[in-house]
């Protein structure tokens, strides 16, 4: 138990370091990033045309109590008028049992057009408010933990309390995406494009660095079935990448999608580069208008024996959709998580 807290005290210091390498620490992500699609590009606003909810929650590295929890909440839709989609989402990020917390909203437009016959992009830009919390009188360092009792409050720390504890700032972010023939389909986000200061120091730079996206995809329908026709994609299967720079952290994602109405299942291995990170099974299940899954991170890497994995669950309502809005816009036809 002693070595499971040493490690989330770790992580907690690496936050609030002076040093430039550890100040900025990489987004918080979800492995069903099309589960969450306004968090993983702001171009995937109104993609599917008819408005949508989208509700996300994960547990990172149960096993450490509460480590890391992080929810999120999206709505957005197309609107005709304005010739795109626009799209809200809120993340709430608690890390060490709400010792550091991080809020966020985002807003972003998606400007859709059709670039060929068969090509049609859309173009996004996001504007977003963080806001930083940390409550440093809950942290414990390392030289307050007696070895043979564990955590000791008495004991004191060296560590210098930051000039102040509650923070917040604008962010700006921007995406594109392609969809080819309704089958192929693709996109690059650019997150925080100004590298705002984050620090806690006044005096102390610590940027919140760019974050670069690119993902892609295929939709091979076994059906047969017509773009058009609404069972379409209902019975396919999907292989799909992910990849993602923030700093000196890189990130992998392979997989695959497989639906047989009203059962989805899928599977993806995350690798880091440095090191195998994660094997990712999920399950989920669309019902009507209702779509709910579940995915598990089994940890491949050396934190494996205290980790935990990690919990994720998305669900997603969506609306009604005039069937001629759809057809002449075109929705793409990415994957549900």
């Amino acid at each position: 138990m002693l070595q499971k807290f040493a490690i989330l005290i770790t992580l907690l210091t690496l936050v609030i370091a002076e040093s430039n390498f550890a100040q900025s620490l990489p987004d918080a992500h979800f492995s069903q990033y099309y589960g969450n699609p306004l968090y993983l590009n702001p171009a995937l606003a109104g993609a599917t045309i008819c408005p949508n909810i989208s509700l996300n929650y994960r547990n990172q590295w149960p096993a450490l109590s509460k480590s890391f929890i992080t929810y999120s909440a999206s709505f957005d839709m197309y609107v005709k008028k304005i010739s795109g989609g626009v799209g809200v989402n809120f993340i709430a990020d608690q890390a060490g049992d709400g010792m550091l917390n991080t809020n966020m909203i985002n807003v972003m437009y998606s400007f859709k057009f059709k670039a060929s016959k068969h090509i049609y992009m859309s173009a996004a830009i996001q504007g977003s408010y963080i806001q930083t919390k940390l409550d440093w009188n809950a942290l414990q360092f390392g030289e307050q933990i007696d070895p043979n009792y564990g955590y000791n409050p008495n004991i004191g720390n060296q560590e210098t309390p930051p000039d102040k504890t509650n923070i917040g700032f604008p962010d700006f972010s921007a995406g594109i995406t392609i969809s080819y023939k309704d089958n192929i389909y693709g996109g690059v986000a650019v997150h925080h494009l100004t590298e705002p200061n984050n620090s806690f120091y006044s005096g102390n730079e610590s940027k919140l660095y760019m974050k670069i996206t690119v993902h892609g995809g295929a939709l091979i329908d076994l059906s047969g079935k017509d773009s058009y026709d609404e069972n379409y994609g209902k019975f396919s299967i999907s292989p799909n990448f992910l990849y993602e720079q923030q700093y000196n952290f890189h990130k992998l994602n392979i997989g695959l999608y497989f639906t047989k109405y009203p059962f989805i299942l899928g599977a993806w291995f995350r690798h880091n580069f440095e090191n195998a990170d994660a094997l990712i099974p999920m399950a989920g299940i669309e019902y009507k208008r209702f779509i709910i899954g579940y995915s598990y991170d089994i940890t491949l890497s050396e934190m494996k024996n205290v980790s935990g994995g990690a919990h994720e669950i998305s669900l997603a309502y969506h609306f009604s959709c005039i069937a001629e809005k759809r057809r002449r816009i075109r929705a793409i036809n990415c994957p549900k998580f």
